[in-house]
């Protein structure tokens, strides 16, 4: 693989403790218990600094504070992630930084902190307005706290939130949909993520199933809502993601268009790319908190796996056809290091099968080919 220009990076903090775990969530998230907050950072600190080597010189686009439940952490924590973190890294001066937060832990005083730690951009987990749907999804706030905590934000100066909004939740209806996204936009959001809630295996969901919505009711429900966004102004950029003009998340950006990533924290995964040897990395912590709370303090790394050629392509392809509006394929060869020729043949069929369509060097899905996006990736696997 050769590289001929620099490739964005962005930070991911995993936060892995919970008041209590959703039945729907396979995140890597433990109940909030006997956790140490002083020793985990210490940890987090640790990390970062044995992966200095790898990323020297390089600055950092972005940070995302994920999990868990993010918000959960004390403004003192953050504030000394922060300030050691700036000390070992180079922020560029238009830095996102983005916290999850969940409206059941925060007020007023805590948005505040998190700004005065240098925080700059909210993602909250609403999932519904509705107090019947959040009592089914095991949410521990209320339709009431949630828009409180939305005013709380904004008050404490943030401008820049994303607000999380879920569909085809159990037994509901149209109308019930529209209605949540009626009630985020009341609130002026510069970004919201929309998507259908899912089983996913190993959760209380998948072995024990409510009852979701048909189909075709769901797809009604993400079309109308996907409408009633491009009437409110929302560009439909990534699959689940909307954004008035410019208030796109960056850090996800990052991730769909390829970019590199370092991934702190019990389960964090990340994305490192050394130019110099033409070699793309994947970087995977232990799960358990303890146990990589105890790793770290051992001196040891997580595993670091190099990318095969093939499942490079495959993994460019299923970050890539995310985004609505296509990609440049000069990006293939900035991103990868390899030339486009290595997927010529499954262009050519993507483009016969009606699925694609190349314009002035863009690559775009048509609308067929975003129906059907899981049988396009098939033809990218080796």
């Amino acid at each position: 693989m050769q590289f001929s220009q620099p490739i964005p990076l962005s930070l991911y903090v995993h936060y892995p403790w919970c008041v209590q775990k959703c039945p729907y969530c396979d995140f890597n998230s433990h109940t909030l218990g006997q956790n140490d907050e002083a020793a985990y950072i210490d940890a987090l600190l640790r990390q970062l600094e044995q992966t200095l080597p790898s990323i020297w010189g390089r600055p950092i686009h972005s940070i995302f504070f994920g999990g868990g439940t993010p918000s959960l952490m004390s403004q003192a924590g953050l504030e000394r992630f922060m300030s050691q973190a700036r000390a070992l890294l180079g922020f560029r001066p238009d830095i996102e930084i983005t916290l999850e937060a969940n409206p059941g832990t925060v007020d007023y005083e805590k948005f505040a902190g998190f700004r005065e730690a240098g925080i700059n951009r909210l993602s909250m987990g609403i999932q519904s307005f509705d107090d019947t749907k959040l009592k089914s999804l095991g949410r521990i706030h209320s339709s009431g706290e949630a828009q409180k905590a939305i005013q709380a934000a904004k008050d404490a100066g943030f401008k820049n939130f994303n607000l999380d909004l879920m569909f085809a939740l159990p037994n509901q209806t149209l109308e019930e949909a529209l209605a949540d996204i009626e009630m985020a936009l009341s609130f002026a959001p510069p970004h919201l993520s929309h998507y259908q809630l899912t089983l996913e295996p190993n959760t209380p969901f998948y072995k024990n199933p409510p009852v979701l919505p048909e189909d075709d009711l769901s797809w009604d429900m993400q079309l109308a809502c996907q409408a009633r966004l491009k009437e409110a102004g929302f560009e439909h950029y990534e699959v689940s993601g909307f954004t008035r003009p410019g208030q796109n998340c960056r850090h996800n950006l990052n991730y769909w268009q390829f970019g590199d990533y370092i991934g702190l924290g019990a389960g964090a995964h990340g994305k490192i790319t050394d130019m110099a040897l033409g070699v793309i990395s994947r970087t995977q912590m232990p799960a358990s908190p303890g146990g990589y709370v105890d790793m770290i303090q051992q001196g040891k790394l997580g595993r670091t796996t190099p990318v095969a050629e093939d499942e490079v392509v495959f993994e460019f392809m299923l970050n890539t056809l995310r985004l609505q509006a296509g990609f440049a394929l000069s990006l293939f060869e900035q991103r990868t290091g390899l030339p486009l020729e290595m997927c010529q043949v499954q262009l050519d069929e993507m483009q016969s099968k009606g699925w694609a369509s190349i314009d002035e060097g863009v690559l775009h899905l048509t609308q067929q080919g975003k129906t059907y996006l899981n049988e396009v990736l098939q033809i990218f696997l080796a």
